[in-house]
């Protein structure tokens, strides 16, 4: 396979990229001098990363997870670890490929960093595979569902497969050959194939062929009192129904990853990176990054798919089959409801019940008596927020409605009001964010539906990706006058995902926060330099700035003896700036509470740096998506919520909007779930200053604010609870 190298034609772009990477370490080292901040306070965001997935890992190893929901965290994990090879990984490739030294703000290089993931990830698939073939499936047996090979059934199964085989995977097999006359074919990412040995009883001649397993069967197949055989189990054991008149003499499963990401999507040095890499890894494929292959695989057939696939023997995962557990999703939506979580049905929110408890009273009504904050899943999507666009759409005096589409799902109801609206003559503006990274063939379609309809569709700003989660409906009032009513969350549009991500979203009609929304969508859909918002902070022209700001100001209260505190709930925490900041309010004496789901790069509880800083992480049944700030502000709370995580793309690569939640009723909420998350007693996972997590057993804190929303009457109709692999992140 060709060395990736620099091509003699390629842009001279390592002069710029050296000063500016030259410039983002010396930026970091003199704040860290003039703030006399320690060189290793920074954990590294990918070992972070890897940290988080591993606590997936253990929920799938917990005997207090019911049975099929472990499974289902298996699968998850086997999820999270493709897109973190199809991106982060790809990532430190890309710049090893460059030639050009990046360190991390943890002080590695790329290839430290690659070094480090390499090992960790074999130790982590060692630990998921145990945790399937010594702990989950021996327990689903013991629950009678078997998940067996086929040396494992008898003649009368064995008969019929051979017949299902025969006439519904034959016909859809294509062997492939390799010699002189037929190359190693094209390999496609995440595909599972067999490579096949096979002999010319003839000539004694020995051949290798591919087979790849077709993506549309299923991959557990069903045989009946609850057992289960692989479809690639199937195939192997009929390949010589597919060489004809050949020897089989060995087949083993194999499966690539490959550099999958359609978009530079890593922090600012990686986006001056992308002219570059460009010309200096231009292939009509993604380059491979990591090759799984069965533990049984030889060593001559394990050299050839190393030779042929370019990758090294580090990008080498040798696991008992079968690989790609993601397939256990099938399993997990089993009907075996005594082997999951108890079913829950989100209730409709209490100021959004008719009268006589059957139904959706009119919102529009409901929020000009005041804000209504909705906590999803426990409070319904589908009553609340869709509603909303719904009742939008059908309102005679509704002018017009304009919305961010993010992600949505396979049959959006928001999407079909949205085309209602505008068929019903109804200004309806759309702004779908198409780069949203796996879902951008999806929101291209949904862009497509929508103009076809009428609506107005936009892409947002040039070099921006769109992040924010708005919705604004203009409507008449009985008076005549015109009246914005907003939608602003932390989640998506998607009724789906709504049952498992936990998000908060603030329905209002204040004047100040529609005022700055329609600003906010003038300025992405059109040609305007908008005034402060009164009400936003907006990325990336505020949301760093209004942050940084805040947390200064709770230092120089805590100086001046005023009251101080600062609590964060959020996805991720990577941004060396911010973090600085916190450092430094922790050591002028405030106290930093932060519940971190998933990367966190600040070092807690370090004496003279952030020993004021607690971190924690909280995982379950539900995604933590919500992204909640509040600050004590010298006695006078203040509470943020918003799209926006602590990270470079969030603050300065994307448009994000938060919303300063001033209504009190709403206010006592978030209190509630940010006091809660952090309380004593709950079920967590703490951070160490070592970078480490430490689980600490207590109550479940999802199981608890079910049992308070269950207070609730009002239900909305029961789907599957499981729509989306629930912690891509």
């Amino acid at each position: 396979m060709t060395q990736v190298g620099s091509p003699p034609d390629a842009p001279d772009y390592g002069d710029e990229l050296v000063e500016a990477l030259d410039e983002a370490a010396t930026e970091r080292h003199d704040r860290a001098a003039n703030l006399d901040l320690p060189p290793d306070r920074f954990i590294d965001r990918e070992a972070s990363w890897l940290d988080f997935n591993r606590r997936v890992l253990e929920l799938a190893q917990s005997s207090d997870v019911p049975l099929l929901e472990r499974a289902r965290f298996l699968a998850i994990f086997a999820t999270n670890l493709d897109e973190f090879f199809m991106v982060r990984v790809a990532g430190l490739k890309r710049r090893i490929a460059t030639g050009i030294a990046v360190t991390a703000p943890s002080g590695l290089s790329a290839r430290d960093q690659l070094e480090l993931v390499s090992d960790r990830a074999h130790s982590l698939v060692a630990a998921h595979a145990s945790a399937f073939f010594d702990q989950v499936r021996p327990e689903l047996a013991e629950r009678g569902i078997h998940l067996l090979r086929w040396r494992d059934l008898d003649a009368d199964d064995h008969a019929s497969l051979r017949t299902f085989f025969s006439e519904s995977v034959y016909p859809v097999l294509t062997p492939l050959a390799v010699d002189p006359a037929h190359p190693f074919p094209y390999i496609s990412g995440l595909s599972l194939n067999l490579a096949v040995v096979v002999r010319d009883p003839t000539n004694g001649e020995e051949r290798f062929a591919r087979v790849k397993v077709p993506e549309i069967l299923s991959r557990f197949m069903p045989l009946g009192r609850g057992r289960f055989v692989t479809i690639e189990e199937i195939i192997a054991a009929h390949l010589h129904v597919m060489f004809p008149g050949m020897e089989v003499l060995e087949s083993h499963t194999f499966r690539v990853t490959r550099n999958e990401d359609l978009e530079v999507d890593e922090d600012d040095v990686d986006n001056l990176l992308q002219a570059l890499e460009r010309e200096l890894l231009r292939r009509r494929f993604g380059p491979p990054v990591r090759l799984e292959v069965e533990d049984t695989t030889s060593d001559r057939v394990l050299d050839l798919l190393i030779r042929e696939l370019g990758v090294n023997q580090t990008e080498v995962y040798r696991l008992p089959a079968p690989l790609d557990l993601v397939g256990l999703w099938s399993i997990a939506d089993l009907e075996r409801p005594e082997l999951k979580y108890e079913q829950f049905v989100p209730a409709t929110h209490p100021k959004l019940v008719t009268p006589d408890g059957d139904g959706v009273r009119d919102i529009f009504a409901a929020l000009r008596s005041g804000d209504i904050l909705v906590h999803h899943p426990y409070d319904s999507f589908a009553t609340s927020v869709q509603a909303f666009v719904e009742q939008a759409a059908a309102d005679d005096n509704v002018l017009a409605i304009k919305q961010t589409l993010y992600r949505t799902s396979g049959d959006s109801p928001i999407v079909d009001a949205l085309v209602d609206a505008a068929r019903a003559g109804k200004q309806v503006l759309v702004l779908v964010e198409i780069k949203a990274r796996f879902d951008e063939e999806a929101n291209i379609r949904w862009a497509r539906k929508l103009e076809q309809a009428g609506c107005h569709v936009v892409y947002g700003l040039v070099g921006l990706k769109t992040h924010c989660k708005l919705c604004l409906v203009v409507r008449r009032e009985p008076d005549g006058s015109l009246r914005r009513y907003a939608h602003l969350g932390t989640g998506n549009y998607n009724p789906k995902t709504a049952r498992i991500y936990e998000d908060v979203g603030l329905l209002t009609a204040d004047p100040a926060v529609g005022a700055d929304v329609a600003d906010l969508f003038n300025h992405l859909s059109g040609y305007t330099r908008p005034d402060p918002y009164r009400t936003l902070l907006v990325a990336p022209d505020t949301v760093r700035s209004g942050l940084a700001g805040a947390i200064r100001r709770e230092r120089e209260n805590a100086l001046a003896g005023r009251p101080s505190g600062i609590t964060m709930k959020l996805n991720s925490l990577v941004d060396e700036e911010l973090i600085d900041d916190l450092y430094g309010a922790s050591r002028a004496g405030v106290r930093v509470d932060l519940l971190v789901r998933g990367m966190c790069a600040l070092r807690p509880g370090v004496s003279g740096l952030s020993e004021n800083i607690r971190v924690r992480s909280i995982l379950g049944r539900f995604l933590e998506h919500s992204r909640i700030l509040r600050f004590r502000a010298g006695g006078d709370d203040e509470y943020w919520i918003g799209s926006a995580d602590l990270m470079h793309r969030n603050l300065d690569r994307r448009v994000e909007a938060m919303v300063r939640v001033s209504d009190p009723e709403a206010r006592r909420i978030l209190a509630g779930v940010l006091d809660g998350a952090m309380s004593d007693g709950i079920a967590s996972w703490e951070l160490r200053p070592d970078g480490t997590f430490a689980y600490a057993s207590g109550k479940d804190l999802q199981g608890e604010l079910i049992k308070s929303h269950r207070l609730s009457q009002v239900y909305e109709p029961a789907v599957s609870a499981h729509a989306e692999p629930p912690f891509i992140a």
